[in-house]
């Protein structure tokens, strides 16, 4: 999916939400575990609940690597159910070098077939290079993230002045366009996204943290929004964990278009 491709689907659906398919087998109702594939059945109902008023899937891809085998397989089942006309990101937040990073880029884009994967950019240009290859495809670099320990690296100044974060974004726009690469911003630091915007005017940002994490989605809007929207936010746990009952997926679905609907006004608000 390219860009505008992307954006026509935010006009459509008047939504800039991504919802994070972080399923763990231990928290989804217990009614399903008797099933084949009780992870998969529930990522179908929360997709079919959910899928009119998001533009994007985010899975986890640890959660269903710790499942072995099997996980994988859940995984695979659940991207090719998704719709078409939503966007989806390989959370896998790989970040090695060189042929493994070609490989890394094969196995999420050719044999499983993502629109984009998450990459930590901190090996610098050899760990993201081999991800770009992929036309039509994208990459979202680890810019700027809200845990404690993003202190400790992402935000050291520089001889330049600069902190390290700044350096990346600055060093990423040389490796490619706004056309196929995207930043993580943590919805839990809007003035960093207002920072970030003032660096990378044009490209989309993926911010997660909104919801049970805390993040203010009217501040993120505010400090992130650009003349095509330019934002993915992304929500997992308030919505599908929104109930731990056999209602699960009625309960992400009102969680889901409360997220929308409040939306709906920052695009009118904050779009211009």
């Amino acid at each position: 999916m390219n860009r505008s491709e992307l954006f026509e689907q935010i006009k459509r659906k008047k939504s800039y939400l991504c919802v994070g398919l972080d399923t763990d087998i231990t928290k989804i109702p217990k009614h399903l575990l008797s099933l084949p594939d009780p992870v998969f059945e529930f990522n179908k109902q929360i997709i079919d609940a959910t899928k009119d008023w998001c533009v994007a899937y985010k899975p986890n891809t640890a959660f269903y690597e710790a499942l072995g085998a099997t996980g994988w397989q859940t995984l695979q089942r659940t991207l090719d159910y998704i719709p078409k006309d939503c966007f989806t990101i390989a959370d896998a937040k790989r970040g090695d070098i060189g042929n493994t990073a070609a490989l890394y880029a094969r196995a999420f884009f050719e044999k499983m077939n993502f629109d984009a994967i998450t990459v930590a950019p901190y090996m610098g240009e050899d760990s993201v290079k081999p991800f770009l290859d992929f036309p039509g495809k994208w990459v979202v670099l680890l810019i700027h993230t809200s845990n404690s320990g993003s202190v400790d690296v992402q935000q050291l100044e520089t001889r330049s002045g600069r902190f390290v974060y700044e350096e990346v974004i600055f060093a990423s726009q040389r490796w490619s366009s706004a056309d196929q690469m995207m930043f993580v911003v943590g919805a839990t630091k809007a003035d960093k996204i207002a920072t970030i915007r003032t660096l990378a005017p044009d490209h989309f940002f993926l911010v997660p943290g909104v919801g049970a994490q805390g993040g203010d989605l009217e501040a993120v809007s505010k400090a992130g929004m650009n003349s095509q929207c330019g934002l993915l936010v992304n929500s997992s746990r308030s919505i599908i964990y929104a109930s731990s009952k056999e209602d699960f997926a009625d309960a992400a679905q009102k969680e889901t278009q409360k997220i929308q609907q409040e939306m709906r006004e920052y695009l009118d608000k904050f779009t211009g």
